[in-house]
């Protein structure tokens, strides 16, 4: 199982007041996901995935949450708390078609 780091996202428009992330990436090394395929990854204990806070180099483990009226979706847990750290990275450099 390989230990990912995201450090970029891509996201359409908003939609219905909220953000909706589409793909995760890191230029670095070269790769840009769906979050179906990190939500697959994830469930299947193939990889793990997290981001660093930039200000203070803390890392959160990135992990699914599945509400009951929406598809899966990522989100960061650190010390105990999901939080929306993901929303916080740099856009990706590649288009969604990459």
């Amino acid at each position: 199982m390989a230990d990912v780091r995201i450090t970029c996202i891509l996201k359409p428009h908003q939609q219905g007041g909220h953000d909706h992330i589409t793909h995760v990436g890191n230029p670095a090394g070269n790769w840009m996901w769906t979050v179906a395929q990190v939500v697959n990854s994830i469930d299947t204990k193939t990889n793990t995935f997290f981001v660093t806070d930039p200000a203070s180099g803390k890392r959160a483990d990135v992990g699914v949450v599945r509400p009951s009226n929406h598809a899966p979706y990522l989100r960061t847990y650190a010390d105990g708390v999901w939080n929306d750290n993901l929303l916080s990275l740099t856009s990706c450099p590649w288009s969604a078609a990459a």
